[in-house]
């Protein structure tokens, strides 16, 4: 009797470590999340509404976890540094919107020995990212051409406002509206830049309305310059006798909008460009053959806000932003 008992306490034992193993085998074989993130160019509240983006992205995927970093003076040193801490920390993925492309290509080249690099927002093609995910900022570009010609049908001077010319999103933006505007009665004056200080670009303007009382129109081609640009107006009290065309929808543009003082704004969409980066990335890292065409760019449609649609996409965005 003894000795069944011994034999049945046993076998018991043998089960529980047979199941303590295969419950470690468990564990060892479960994948760890991947550890993804989104570095932006500068503290603009358009990247609210990329976080938006990657926060749903974060929420859909069980397989990633999704840091979201914004460097406080926009400068490629900056960013360098938020990259080799994020590299340090075993990231897997990151999704970088680099302010100096020409010049960051070395440390992009470098990041990607060792993680999944994207491209968002602005590209770097000459580095070895895997991917752009954004506007198409020629072609946003055009769109602001045409705006101004809408603008100024008799034509007249202008001037064009940025954080830096070295991005390449500002580059291609250039580019698109002087190839509309190439042989017409349009002319550009500058562009003038303002390494995103604020209060900068806000000076930038009213130097030019000083100096350039011909001006017909003023283009800012960052998100944070439309503002800039409808203050020193209104400051000079020229609302209404210059015109204005913007990117982006911070609140006082879409206000500038909607009260006519702002002619237009070309909006980007940059809730996808942190909803697409993290997706893309998952399925890149996790080999799930993502849909990434031959030229490596993926491309989020710009609109163009105006007068007549500006309340309706107030109120889209307002959601995106969390806002009732």
């Amino acid at each position: 009797m003894k000795l069944n008992i011994r034999i049945g306490v046993f076998c018991l034992c043998l089960v529980f470590v047979a199941a303590c193993g295969q419950k470690n085998d468990t564990a060892k074989q479960a994948p760890q999340p991947k550890r993804l993130a989104f570095v932006t160019n500068n503290a603009s509240d358009f990247w609210t509404i990329a976080r938006k983006g990657t926060e749903k992205a974060d929420e859909e995927l069980d397989n990633v976890t999704v840091e979201f970093q914004i460097p406080s003076d926009g400068t490629a040193t900056e960013q360098k540094g938020i990259v080799d801490n994020l590299l340090a920390k075993g990231v897997d993925g990151i999704a970088i919107s680099p302010v100096d492309p020409a010049n960051q290509t070395e440390m992009l080249n470098a990041a990607a020995k060792q993680a999944l690099i994207f491209t968002q927002d602005s590209d770097a093609p000459d580095s070895q990212r895997t991917a752009y995910v954004g506007t198409d900022n020629v072609a946003a570009g055009k769109q602001a051409g045409y705006l101004i010609q809408e603008a100024l049908p008799q034509g007249g001077k202008i001037m064009l406002f940025v954080g830096k010319t070295d991005a390449r999103n500002a580059q291609d933006r250039t580019q698109g509206i002087r190839d509309v505007l190439a042989g017409t009665n349009i002319e550009i004056i500058d562009v003038r830049t303002d390494d995103t200080d604020r209060v900068r670009a806000k000076s930038n303007v009213a130097d030019t309305l000083v100096k350039h009382p011909e001006v017909k129109a003023l283009v800012g081609l960052w998100s944070y310059n439309g503002p800039a640009i409808l203050n020193a107006v209104k400051d000079a009290g020229k609302i209404g006798q210059v015109k204005i065309i913007a990117f982006d929808e911070e609140d006082e543009t879409l206000a500038g909008v909607k009260s006519g003082a702002i002619y237009a704004t070309v909006v980007q969409q940059p809730y996808e460009f942190g909803y697409q980066a993290i997706k893309l990335m998952s399925q890149v890292l996790n080999k799930e053959k993502p849909q990434i065409p031959s030229s490596k760019r993926i491309y989020v449609p710009t609109l163009v806000i105006k007068q007549r649609n500006v309340e309706e996409f107030q109120n889209k965005i307002n959601g995106l932003r969390g806002r009732t």
